[in-house]
């Protein structure tokens, strides 16, 4: 059975402390978008996965509650950074597989000013959940004081460096292209342009990378209305349907820490098997996409999927987005929204957000970040510890 998101909907992100809600004012927010967008109500949802990292269990009914008390099924969803597309994931599989025609998959989160923690708790490595990742990388790197995802990303950032030849500069690229998208979306918490010698000069986080190339913490939400095709034909919702062509998430083997690379340990493996299953469940390629939104949690993640998803060879990534080819323009529009790096990073909400951004693109409502012609788009989701969701959407 074919899967359709039909409604979209989400919040400005901003910076966490900035604004007076609390997560289930964005939650309702970003809901009652999602389903006037596809003019559902909300009696007519059968299922509610809903996805966050930092509030407390049963947060998603009370998120939920206000989109109405109507007894549907609530699921609380944590996936770390993931944890929105697995949302959306679950959505997808309760409608495909015929338990439900009508679900509403919803994710937000409401963070803390700062750098994440790294999962630890209390500042012991030893108790938390991605133990095993950070013991590859000190094995490596050693251990520095400086916020320990930014290490770990930066540290895959300098055996990228070492191992191709990448440069600062073309990291830096990374972080320029998406600030400069993220100008035209008003959802975005930065919308600032930036040089890439300003992104450069901007403050080290941990060697190769600046504050202008890693994402913020932020608040936010998003949410989207998956149904089935019969839904579709009896509520004449085809102008709104988007196809979820395939859909796939991989967690770490033993490809993830056999290397001891940091490119390996933040999820390479993971990526490039999650697109291999996409492409050969649909039947596409990397070649029939024609935009993207991809888990730029810091500008080294964006290269790494690039040559993860068949974008280019192994260590070509500098030169692939150097060259132009992945704004627009170029052969693919990577993260129009500006991406988690400038568009912001609520974990709960970045899958959705992702969705939402390529239902708006394929539908031709991007306004003025329109990617013309766009037809397929593909989003790419992954969280430490380990999950990568990959999902390709196709409008008819």
């Amino acid at each position: 059975m074919k899967s359709y998101i039909v409604g979209v909907g989400m919040t400005k992100f901003e910076k966490p402390e900035s604004r007076d809600w609390q997560y289930w004012d964005m939650a309702k927010e970003a809901g009652t978008a999602a389903l006037a967008d596809a003019g559902v109500a909300y009696d007519q949802v059968q299922q509610v996965p809903v996805g966050y990292c930092f509030q407390a269990s049963t947060a998603g009914q009370r998120a939920a509650y206000e989109l109405g008390l109507t007894g549907v099924p609530v699921y609380n969803v944590n996936n770390n950074c993931a944890t929105g597309s697995t949302a959306l994931m679950m959505a997808r599989q309760f409608v495909e597989g015929g338990i439900s025609d009508c679900v509403l998959a919803l994710g937000f989160e409401k963070m803390k000013r700062g750098a994440l923690g790294g999962g630890a708790d209390g500042g012991d490595f030893k108790t938390s959940p991605v133990a095993r990742h950070y013991g590859i990388m000190a094995a490596g790197h050693g251990f520095e004081m400086s916020p320990p995802t930014a290490q770990i990303f930066g540290n895959a950032a300098r055996e990228h460096m070492e191992r191709y030849g990448t440069t600062a500069a073309q990291l830096a690229m990374v972080g320029a292209k998406n600030h400069r998208h993220s100008a035209d979306n008003p959802n975005a918490q930065f919308r600032d342009v930036y040089t890439v010698e300003e992104i450069l000069g901007a403050k080290p986080i941990h060697t190769p990378l600046t504050k202008l190339q890693c994402s913020p913490t932020s608040d936010g939400a998003a949410a989207a209305v998956v149904v089935s095709e019969r839904f579709v034909v009896r509520h004449g919702l085809h102008d709104k349907a988007v196809e979820i062509v395939a859909q796939a998430m991989t967690t770490d083997t033993e490809a993830s820490f056999a290397s001891g690379s940091c490119i390996d340990v933040v999820g390479k493996p993971m990526t490039r098997a999650a697109g291999r299953q996409v492409f050969e469940s649909s039947g596409l390629g990397i070649e029939d996409v024609d935009v993207i939104e991809l888990h730029d949690c810091f500008s080294i993640n964006e290269l790494l999927t690039y040559e993860a998803l068949g974008m280019c060879e192994d260590g070509a990534a500098g030169k692939l987005v150097e060259s132009g080819a992945t704004t627009y323009g170029g052969r693919w529009v990577v993260n129009p929204s500006g991406g988690l790096i400038s568009k912001g990073h609520p974990l709960g909400a970045t899958g959705l957000a992702q969705a939402a951004e390529l239902v708006w693109q394929l539908r031709g409502a991007a306004g003025p970040r329109q990617v013309d012609g766009a037809r397929v788009g593909l989003a790419h989701n992954i969280g430490l510890g380990g999950a990568a969701v990959v999902t390709l959407l196709r409008r008819g």
